[in-house]
């Protein structure tokens, strides 16, 4: 479990670092009733989409967004990153 969480929490940083913040939640807001039909489709794409990146990598966050637990905590983690980088943004 200590491992999903990681993978999400890195996954947020890469979101926050990158400005898609409020897209991003946003778009999981919206989505993460039907999260297991989303991570179901990311598996459908799997072989196109996996022709560009890391399929173990991708099939393991696919398999993570099924669980709806998960998509709240990457929302949180979101909020939390986008929290702290203001935070240390005030102090410089």
């Amino acid at each position: 479990m200590d491992e999903n969480r990681a993978i999400l929490t890195k996954f947020a940083q890469k979101i926050v670092i990158r400005g898609f913040t409020v897209p991003a939640i946003f778009f999981l807001e919206t989505g993460k009733y039907v999260s297991f039909l989303g991570s179901q489709m990311l598996v459908f794409f799997g072989p196109v989409i996996t022709a560009f990146i890391r399929s173990e990598s991708f099939y393991n966050f696919a398999e993570l967004l099924e669980n709806r637990k998960n998509v709240e905590f990457l929302i949180t983690e979101i909020e939390r990153i986008e929290k702290d980088l203001k935070v240390k943004k005030k102090k410089v």
